[in-house]
């Protein structure tokens, strides 16, 4: 199989950064070189020193003086929600009841969610998106149409058929019996195959019976390596709802622990309004809190304490994410964007260095993926993103005055969007290129 030599300005994490200052946190290039076989990152550094040892006959593609990453990852999205992002709406409650409810229920249909997956696996590519955890719908048809399409373009995905049996229109309810049926199929269809992953979703206890419950955390022993996901803590009512339905647990974040979905493979979506018992229950598990602004700040939800979340006596994994559709745009840039405007609110600071670490390193540690992708290291999953910083005039311009690479993210977050996305490549190939 041919190789292909990717010459940019490369940008890949090595940690967490604590500042603006701290470069050891990360490794750039000026002029580097990334070399892909198979699918695979086989070589990286200097253009030069990567170029003298590619073998004969390699492809060259040159995106100087664009700056290229590893593909963005995305923790938290709902695929069959495309159709109500920007739906007006008073609160969550509100707006699963009057828009998100009634459009899940037309993902019985196979044809309409094959048609809803493509258009989701664009926006993905558009935006520089090359791996996300999302929500199916409560049919098994939705997850078969999510799976299928990420095989189709070879892309590293985590998903699930939601669970959910009570407090919904008839058309999206299953029963504990069929909810443990079908995710098992889902598991034996699609779990490996390609680069699927399959996630234990309980839609949330708002819409789980203790019976259905008891189904998940089933699963969960049988399957202890698979991803979970749900919601938790997102809005006051639907906690207060939340512990009325589950009146022997401490708090929302017990109910979890109680039918053992609380892991360190957990993905909790939301997480705002945490008590320090919950939090520490969390750390404890090793459980992942994901960061969702765009939607917490559409739904009024409330301002997450990323900053206290980490640097608590027990600090509490975080990942970042869009949760399209109650997230309102699919840009991870944009989601950081809005991330750093709810830290400036709570008195905190957001570094472009940490943002930009949370949507590629960060994000795949908080899935536990860093094994496979969110870096640019020999022998890596060869998904990157190239970015352009003047794509518009009005990036173009600020351009213009901009001296330092930390300026640079900045400017690609506050402005950016799917335009600063030059090209996607996934499993080496580029693929927004015809979309």
């Amino acid at each position: 199989m041919s190789a292909t030599l990717i010459r940019a300005r490369l940008l890949s994490f090595l940690r967490r950064p604590q500042s603006r200052d701290d470069t050891s946190s990360y490794r750039y290039e000026e002029d580097g070189g990334l070399l892909v076989e198979a699918g695979r990152i086989a070589a990286v550094g200097p253009y030069a020193r990567v170029r003298a040892d590619a073998p004969a006959g390699t492809e060259e593609i040159d995106h100087r003086p664009q700056l290229l990453l590893p593909g963005f990852i995305d923790a938290h999205l709902h695929f069959p929600q495309m159709q109500v992002i920007g739906a007006y709406a008073a609160d969550l409650l509100e707006w699963l009841n009057t828009h998100t409810f009634p459009e899940e229920c037309r993902f019985v249909e196979s044809e309409h969610a094959a048609r809803i997956a493509r258009h989701f696996y664009d926006e993905m590519i558009r935006h520089g998106t090359t791996t996300g955890a999302a929500y199916c719908s409560v049919h098994k048809a939705s997850a078969d149409a999510y799976f299928a399409e990420a095989l189709r373009r070879g892309m590293c995905m985590i998903g699930g058929k939601v669970m959910m049996d009570r407090n919904a229109p008839q058309g999206l309810l299953d029963t504990p019996e069929t909810g443990y049926d079908e995710t098992r199929a889902v598991i034996s269809e699609w779990h490996g195959k390609g680069r699927n992953h399959v996630a234990i979703t309980p839609r949330f206890a708002i819409t789980s019976t203790p019976a259905q419950m008891e189904m998940a955390g089933a699963l969960a022993r049988e399957f202890p390596d698979l991803h979970i996901q749900t919601h938790l803590s997102e809005n006051h009512e639907e906690i207060r709802v939340t512990c009325e339905l589950y009146p022997e647990a401490v708090d929302y974040t017990d109910i979890y622990a109680h039918y053992g979905l609380l892991g360190p493979k957990s993905l909790f979506g939301h997480c705002i309004h945490l008590s320090g018992r919950e939090a520490d229950a969390m750390s404890e598990a090793g459980a992942v809190a994901v960061h969702c602004p765009t939607s917490n700040l559409f739904l009024g939800s409330g301002l997450f304490p990323l900053k206290d979340l980490l640097r608590r006596e027990k600090p509490v994994r975080v990942a970042v994410a869009t949760d399209v559709g109650g997230g309102t745009s699919y840009s991870m840039l944009k989601t950081m964007d809005e991330a750093y405007k709810i830290q400036q609110l709570l008195g905190e600071r957001l570094n472009p260095f940490e943002s930009f670490h949370h949507m590629t390193l960060g994000n795949a540690e908080a899935l536990s993926l860093a094994d496979r992708i969110g870096t640019l290291e020999v022998g890596m999953d060869a998904d990157f993103v190239v970015l352009d910083a003047a794509a518009t005039p009005a990036m173009a311009l600020r351009m213009e005055v901009v001296r330092s690479l930390a300026d640079e993210l900045f400017l690609l977050q506050t402005m950016g969007d799917d335009r600063a996305v030059r090209e996607t490549y996934v499993a080496g190939r580029p693929m927004k290129t015809g979309l």
